[in-house]
């Protein structure tokens, strides 16, 4: 929803409204407060409830709030589209539905970056690093920050996607090189010279995305979630390509579906470019990443 004046609202009306919502649907109070933060409401005096006590200036008026949350519950929209962002790792991220909404466990994509780039040369923490469908732009300022001496390239294909990760770059001013285009295309002037790849890349099969939370399946950008009738298409592109693009001892990290990790080691084996390929769990104990190096 599109940022408008500072609305002027009744503390003790909010409170109320806020009692009434959480009555009505207890399991999502959290986003509900999440909502309310986003409007402009201090964490502090909403934990406290002392927001009742005052004349309150927010983002959005009483009755769009309201409008929001309806759009929230009858809808199914994710509270995340309703406020315009999301909090990720340190950042406060602009989302709209042309991304994919960065989730939590994505989030250790960067931590094992940092492992792994440790592990091996040093040459790894600097260069040039790739994120592949950066949506959001998430992954690529996660690598920016963690890596400062590297150069950080985005590739993304949709348009409007690339626009918001644009302005997450601006908005939280790190460096990062994006580009319009499918996976390795636009990054042909880096073959041969890339210290890593990373990528969260679609890896729903497509008959499972129908069956996703309706927040999902209705409202999250099907180009983000679709990876061809196994969801290993796009893993598949970028196990062969990017030996091409890659130095060697060059990293190859991935994000993927539970049960699909044996699949993609299967995969990096048969290429035959890899060595050291690895397994990752999520915080759930999920097989959610798989590393390798380049031979």
């Amino acid at each position: 929803m599109a940022s408008a004046p500072p609305s002027h609202i009744s503390g003790l009306d909010l409170w109320q409204w806020r009692q009434q919502a959480q009555a009505a649907d207890a399991e999502l109070a959290d986003e509900l407060d999440w909502l309310l933060q986003a409007a402009g409401l201090d964490p502090l005096s909403l934990r406290l409830e002392s927001f009742k006590h005052s004349e309150l200036r927010l983002n959005w008026s009483l009755a769009e709030l309201d409008q929001l949350w309806q759009r929230r519950i009858q809808a199914k929209v994710p509270v995340q589209y309703l406020a315009g962002e999301t909090a990720w790792r340190q950042f406060l991220l602009t989302v709209s539905p042309a991304v994919l909404i960065p989730r939590p466990e994505t989030e250790l994509l960067i931590d094992l970056a940092k492992i792994l780039a440790t592990a091996a040369p040093a040459q790894l923490q600097t260069g040039h690093w790739a994120d592949l469908g950066t949506g959001s732009g998430a992954i690529a300022l996660g690598l920016a920050a963690a890596f400062p001496a590297a150069t950080v390239h985005a590739v993304e294909l949709s348009a409007a996607a690339l626009q918001i990760a644009q302005q997450n770059a601006a908005r939280l001013g790190l460096s990062v090189q994006f580009y319009q285009g499918s996976w390795f295309a636009p990054l042909t002037q880096l073959r041969g010279q890339l210290s890593a790849m990373v990528a969260n890349p679609p890896y729903i099969p497509q008959a499972m995305i129908a069956e996703l939370q309706p927040e999902v399946a209705q409202h999250e950008p099907h180009l983000a979630l679709d990876g061809g009738l196994d969801g290993l298409d796009c893993i598949r592109e970028l196990v062969e390509a990017a030996p091409a693009f890659l130095i060697p001892g060059g990293l190859w990290l991935v994000e993927l579906m539970a049960g699909q990790a044996s699949d993609v080691v299967q995969l990096l084996e048969q290429q035959g470019e890899y060595h050291s390929i690895q397994i990752h769990l999520d915080l759930s104990g999920i097989q959610r990443f798989v590393s390798a190096y380049r031979c």
